[in-house]
């Protein structure tokens, strides 16, 4: 049976070796031994590392060999940055502290910076038998736990596809972009860093704390240059800040359009480059390229990167306009002494030799072969004179030592749930990939990190941040300082960095269109031209305040100060005034009624309708009482009551004149002979000439009090630096109706007063009654326009001196002639004065 299978598989086999090698027919054999490789080393875990050790320069694509086993003369290979993810796992696996009776595997591969290596090494990973082929197995297990992935994000991207399908968590310990960090598409990604983003708000602060607020931006025509603007634009445009050149561009590319953009706006001052992987110095050549064709001087300009690793700069001769290089890094925290980590080791050259069991293997599946190298043996750390020195990639210790704190957790809380059957045997059984998941979740990277590492607010990791400036001389070497830091969202400067840049004569250039507008101005923007560059134009009247109506600028507009609450009060000179003549006329009017009440029984207070008079001396003294509700400081009841009050006294006021002329009429007409107007004399039609008059006004008065009301109000803005406390009318249109009720009573009442003026007798009323109603009017007229063209306590002013002055005028030019005759001239105070002669 075992023959037969045998059998089957080798008949299987050759057609689709065949198949695939009639579709491709490359001469893979002679080169992937010499390229494609991978470190082995088995354990009861096995971590699968994703790494990018060989540098492949861009070359021509020949469709005859794999694009990575291209040009073997230009491909070089790091071999110490393998030896740190290696001696990082071997640490880890001699602290029995971390790991309990387990130990960690790797398997290394190269991908060369492609998706083509990539999508191989994959394939080789999760591939248990010798061919790249998913889901086959011979017989053996690797035990495969987590892959590491300190890829580019395209490639992170294309990992995380095939990856998460088999449900293997995915560990990056490098910065990636937010599209990695979508749960509900990537579930089985788990970041150890923050995402690519986290110095964009640094550089925002910067730019705000330097004041360059014209700056130039270039990102690559990729899709993570494509997110960087997307990204960082908006956060640029809400803090005032204008990218007035936001050239994408790649390498290949003419430099014509970047070459116009930086013509038209030579003060920029300040380029933001997004940075992905080493092609930093690539960038700074295309700069330079284009500076140098630029007349005029272009030197001074400040280059501030996206880059969040540590770099190196030396001397060179692309370094001539610029001024420095601002990068981000880290902050790190002191290491325990009681870790074993060393950060610096020593190796052999020849370390492969004595460690390593290298092979080329060739499965009869798979169409490509490669270059295993199997650790038989540990590393051994060599003396100094005898090694050359490499640093230890902490961050990569730090993932494992959290991969194995996590692990011991893991089987910690599975052992718990075991059944007693299962913990009698003789081995327990491995931890599956898609256990390990759920407690990588609680990102425990944060506290064993070397890195300053934390979670906001939304649950993300994020990490304080040195801010990295490279002073750069085209003679000497460059000068690598500490400007500052961004710690906690909050920007913070060094001040010692900034005057170490006045000692070496490098201040830090400009970059603004404008200077910035001095105390008292404001912005005005200029036409066809980024809103950075504007004019400074005087600060119109009210508009430095910083919190909304409750300051006010000071004259010079420099400084704003908390505004004057204000009202027509008693303690002003002008309420002094007001209320100081409206009691001079209460107590004249008081005096008047006194007068008429002691004189009750003379001709001359009966004549007219003796009960019209008292009528109206009461109705004019609540007009006078009524201003007192003008003035002090408006309240609910004030503003209810001091319109109501006024106008329904105003109204009997005037119907009571309008019936003491229209008695005066009746009269005289009574005295003709066979006249039938005798019987409309009495107090029968008086009293109805003013209830008729003033329910027209109560009834206003009540609509207007039920639909909208009068109510206490504040005026903010009708004269700088004050509120005006006043009373709000409610209806206006109910406020003019009152208005022309009470003009339409005094023109009935001024008509008939004048078509009345001339009748013969001794003392005829209607004269004295048409003057009043004269000054009635002209007061009224003339309020108008007062009160409409005044502003704040001024209109209440107007208002009270008009009721004053209007009731002042009824009460004088109707009541002081025959106060007069009563006091000073009594001989006139008969009836035979009184009477009227009628010429025949």
């Amino acid at each position: 049976m075992d023959l037969l299978l045998l059998l089957l598989l080798l008949l299987l086999s050759q057609p689709v070796s065949g198949k695939l090698r009639t579709k491709c027919p490359l001469n893979l054999q002679q080169q992937d031994g010499k390229k494609q490789w991978s470190y082995y080393r088995l354990g009861d875990h096995l971590i699968s590392i994703v790494s990018s050790a060989t540098v492949m320069p861009p070359i021509t694509v020949s469709f005859n060999t794999a694009p990575y086993n291209q040009s073997p003369s230009s491909l070089f290979t790091d071999p110490a940055r393998i030896l740190r993810f290696i001696f990082a796992i071997q640490q880890i696996n001699k602290n029995s502290q971390l790991l309990y009776n387990l130990t960690l595997g790797y398997n290394i591969h190269d991908n060369y910076m492609n998706t083509l290596g990539t999508s191989d090494a994959l394939l080789d990973m999760l591939s248990t038998g010798e061919a790249n082929v998913p889901n086959y197995s011979c017989g053996k297990k690797d035990n495969l736990l987590t892959f590491l992935d300190g890829a580019l994000d395209d490639i992170s991207i294309q990992m995380s596809t095939l990856v998460g399908t088999y449900k293997v968590p995915q560990i990056s310990y490098g910065i990636v972009s937010e599209a990695l960090c979508d749960k509900s598409q990537i579930p089985f990604f788990h970041q150890m860093v923050p995402q690519n983003g986290i110095q964009y708000p640094g550089i925002v602060q910067l730019l705000l704390h330097f004041r360059w607020t014209l700056i130039g931006l270039f990102p690559p025509d990729t899709e993570e240059g494509e997110n960087f603007m997307r990204t960082f634009t908006p956060m640029l445009v809400r803090n005032g800040i204008c990218a007035v050149i936001s050239q994408q561009f790649s390498m290949t590319k003419p430099t014509e359009p970047l070459r116009n953009a930086i013509s038209k706006w030579r003060q920029i001052n300040v380029f933001v480059h997004f940075i992905e992987f080493v092609s930093f110095f690539d960038r700074i050549q295309h700069i330079h390229l284009t500076l140098e064709d630029l007349p005029g001087p272009i030197e001074g300009k400040v280059c501030i990167t996206t880059i969040v690793e540590k770099l190196k700069m030396s001397r060179h001769t692309l370094f001539k306009y610029i001024h420095s290089i601002w990068t981000f890094a880290f902050q790190e925290k002191k290491w325990p002494k009681d870790d074993a980590f060393q950060p610096s080791l020593f190796w052999d050259s020849k370390f492969q030799d004595h460690s390593f069991h290298c092979s080329f293997l060739k499965h009869v599946l798979s169409v490509k072969g490669r270059r295993r190298c199997t650790q038989r043996a540990p590393l051994d750390m060599q003396e100094k004179s005898n090694g050359i020195q490499i640093q230890i990639d902490h961050r990569f210790y730090s993932v494992v030592k959290t991969l194995a704190h996590v692990l011991n957790a893991a089987y910690s809380s599975t052992s718990r749930r075991a059944k007693k059957e299962e913990i009698e045997r003789l081995e327990a059984p491995r931890l599956q990939p898609w256990q390990f998941h759920p407690f990588l979740e609680k990102n425990e990277f944060c506290n064993l990190s070397w890195e300053k590492l934390y979670l906001d607010q939304s649950g993300n990791v994020a990490a304080d941040l040195n801010i990295i400036s490279w002073l750069l001389f085209l003679r000497e070497d460059a000068i690598k300082q500490q400007l500052g830091s961004f710690e906690r969202q909050r920007l913070i400067i060094s001040q010692d960095a900034l005057s170490r840049l006045k000692l070496f004569n490098k201040s830090l250039p400009q970059s603004k269109c404008v200077d910035n507008c001095h105390p008292g101005f404001v912005k005005r923007a200029r036409e066809e031209e980024p809103v950075c560059c504007y004019d400074c134009v005087p600060c119109p009247e009210g508009t430095i305040s910083t919190q909304e109506d409750d300051q006010y600028p000071t004259e010079n507009r420099v400084q704003c100060i908390p505004k004057r609450i204000t009202f027509l009060s008693y303690e002003e000179y002008l309420g002094i005034i007001l209320v100081s003549f409206a009691v001079l006329l209460v107590l004249t009017t008081g005096f008047v009624l006194v007068i008429f009440l002691k004189y009750l029984g003379t001709p001359i207070v009966k004549a007219n309708n003796r009960d019209l008079s008292f009528i109206l001396l009461v109705s004019l003294l609540f007009s006078f009482l009524s201003s007192f509700f003008f003035i002090g400081q408006p309240r609910k009841a004030n503003c209810l009551l001091r319109q109501t009050m006024f106008s329904i006294g105003f109204s009997v006021a005037v119907s009571s004149v309008l019936a003491k002329t229209i008695t005066v009429v009746l009269a005289f007409l009574a005295t003709k002979p066979g006249s039938r107007m005798r019987r409309w004399l009495g107090k029968s039609l008086a009293n109805s000439i003013i209830l008729s008059g003033s329910a027209g006004k109560i009834i206003i008065c009540v609509i207007w009090l039920g639909v909208s009301p009068p109510f206490p109000d504040s005026d903010l803005h009708s004269q700088p630096g004050m509120i005006i406390l006043q009373c709000n009318e409610g209806s206006v249109t109910m406020f003019y109706v009152v208005l022309s009720y009470m003009g339409f009573l005094a023109t009935i009442c001024f008509t008939v007063a004048f078509l009345a003026r001339n009748l013969p007798g001794a003392f005829n009323e209607a004269k004295l009654i048409t003057f009043s109603m004269l000054v009635f009017c002209s007061v009224w007229v003339s309020f108008l326009p007062t009160y409409l063209s005044t502003k704040g306590k001024y209109t209440v002013a107007v208002q009270v001196f008009s009721i004053l002055a209007s009731s002042a005028g009824l009460l004088c030019c109707i009541f002081f002639p025959k106060c007069y005759i009563i006091i000073l001239r009594p001989d006139l105070n008969t009836k035979e004065h009184l009477v009227i002669k009628v010429g025949i």
